[in-house]
């Protein structure tokens, strides 16, 4: 495989949708067929989790209450962890692939900061369209403590409100490509439809 520029992939789906599944996929084709580059994989939902099992601060505490009620974290939190994320391992040749951020329309001011700061190319979105009713069962069988029907009703409403929005802004915007893959599809046949739309060798 021959790329002429980096990658830029952000990974938008429903909590359930397998986006981490995917971007470990991902992340391991690149890493593989394209060796001179560094692959920064930003999982914004992880970080938070990694946050929370602290529990040693207040706004640990605070992330573990709001992760348990399914709630959204705040923009600014969002920001300061993928940010520093960016700071420690991004340049402008490196693959980026991203997972959790935005999140919402309000945060993507900053993400676009962050791209002409670094002097990011062409945006890939990976749009996996997954139905409530599957990412609800797949929640429910992964058997995490956050995983409660309270919070995953809440994740879910703030995802047809906050965060679909996200994706047509991304429909709209210049030098972007968004690339709608039915997330009812088997992991392999994900990962492929993902290949296939990146045009990466399979």
């Amino acid at each position: 495989m021959h790329t002429i520029k980096p990658y830029t992939v952000i990974f938008i789906g429903p909590q359930g949708s397998g986006k981490g599944t995917q971007i470990e996929r991902l992340k391991a084709v690149l890493e593989r067929d394209d060796e001179r580059r560094r692959v920064v994989d930003i999982q914004t939902g992880r970080r938070f989790r990694s946050l929370a099992a602290k529990q040693e601060t207040y706004a640990e505490d605070k992330v573990a209450a709001t992760l348990n009620a399914g709630s959204l974290q705040p923009d600014f939190l969002s920001a300061v962890l993928w940010g520093q994320a960016m700071v420690d391992q991004l340049d402008p040749k490196s693959h980026l692939l991203i997972d959790g951020f935005p999140r919402t329309v309000a945060q993507i001011p900053d993400l676009e900061d962050a791209f002409h700061f670094f002097e990011r190319g062409p945006v890939d979105i990976i749009n996996l369209v997954t139905p409530e009713e599957v990412v609800r069962a797949r929640m429910q069988s992964r058997a995490r403590t956050d995983d409660t029907p309270e919070s995953i009703e809440e994740r879910l409403r703030w995802y047809r409100e906050d965060t679909l929005p996200v994706v047509e802004y991304y429909r709209q915007r210049p030098n972007t490509n968004v690339h709608d893959i039915d997330g009812k599809l088997s992991i392999d046949e994900v990962h492929t439809a993902i290949l296939k739309a990146l045009k990466l060798e399979i």
